[in-house]
């Protein structure tokens, strides 16, 4: 079935694979994004309402055609991104697009990340802000600040050397299996500049994609958030069988702040 990316469907979520562990109302709307080529296949974000009209869960979604024929890394490129638009209409989440970025070889620290991965970036600022992220010249001081500790997860830590351009500095959990000797599989980042909080951010491999598991798992939150939305309690990795899709989705959305400014 092709989804417009105009329109909500009046349709059970749980025929569509969005609320594997959890029941939502069968009166929820599905809006969804304009597709972007990824790999062989296609990419989209879908954002879920309740029937009191507010999110519920976000996800980015990737047909079964999108994990074959990813780009391979060359000596002049490490990383794509794939910027994935919001749905043009449902519900202010507070998310202005997602940034889906593709690791061939994944990245620092060498030995933890460096396996093939997604980064999945759902960005609080626009597009123009982020790409505008520098940590050079004289922005560097200002930038490299670490976040007020009000932001940052308990047990999380937010390294300086984790700065990266166009993206932020990342709040890392090192508690998280892949700093004490397990394979990385998933996790959950934060992401950070001029000590706000500017994107959060699960990291998922391809290898653990393809076994097509499907799991829940809590988000360790801050005390604060710095821009009003929906953020999330748990997140999913999980295969939709019905529909040949993969998804990886914020869910238990909880609202911090004001009315989010963003449209989508």
């Amino acid at each position: 079935m092709k989804l417009s990316s105009t329109s909500a469907w009046r349709v059970s979520v749980l025929m569509l694979g969005l609320a594997a562990g959890g029941a939502q109302a069968s009166g929820a709307h599905i809006f969804a994004g304009d597709p972007v080529a990824v790999g062989n296949g296609q990419a989209r974000v879908i954002v879920v309402d309740g029937s009191n009209g507010t999110p519920t869960s976000v996800h980015v979604v990737l047909d079964g055609h999108a994990l074959e024929g990813l780009p391979q890394a060359t000596a002049d490129r490490e990383s794509w991104e794939y910027v994935l638009p919001m749905p043009t209409t449902g519900p202010r989440t507070g998310y202005d697009h997602i940034g889906l970025d593709w690791n061939p070889d994944g990245h620092r620290p060498a030995g933890v990340y460096t396996v093939p991965h997604f980064d999945v970036h759902f960005y609080l600022i626009s597009t123009a802000e982020q790409q505008a992220i520098t940590f050079t010249g004289s922005a560097r001081e200002r930038a490299i600040a670490p976040p007020d500790p009000s932001l940052v997860p308990v047990g999380y830590v937010v390294p300086p050397d984790t700065a990266e351009e166009r993206m932020g500095l990342h709040g890392l959990d090192p508690a998280s299996g892949e700093f004490h000797g397990k394979p990385f599989t998933y996790t959950f980042l934060y992401g950070y500049h001029d000590r706000r909080l500017v994107f959060v951010e699960p990291m998922i491999t391809l290898a653990y994609l393809r076994t097509r598991a499907d799991v829940i798992v809590p988000v360790k939150t801050p005390a604060a958030y710095s821009l009003p939305g929906y953020y999330p309690t748990r997140y999913r990795m999980g295969y939709d069988a019905s529909r040949d899709e993969y998804h990886v989705a914020l869910l238990g959305l909880r609202r911090w702040g004001g009315e989010p400014l963003s449209m989508q």
